[in-house]
């Protein structure tokens, strides 16, 4: 949980740090767009779940 409160912070310092040097922010700016983010990640911990069940 420290690593998700800590990752929530840096984020958001990147952000307010982006807005102010009037530059794009460097995340999607779509929602379908982050799930997509998600979805990759959830794909990849699915996927070593099933490795480690056959092995």
């Amino acid at each position: 949980m420290k690593d998700v409160i800590l990752a929530l912070i840096a984020g958001l310092i990147v952000g307010i740090v982006f807005k102010f040097m009037k530059l794009p922010l460097p995340a999607p700016p779509v929602f379908s767009a982050v799930v997509g983010v998600f979805g990759v990640y959830f794909g990849g911990v699915i996927a070593s779940w099933v490795v480690k069940f056959f092995q």
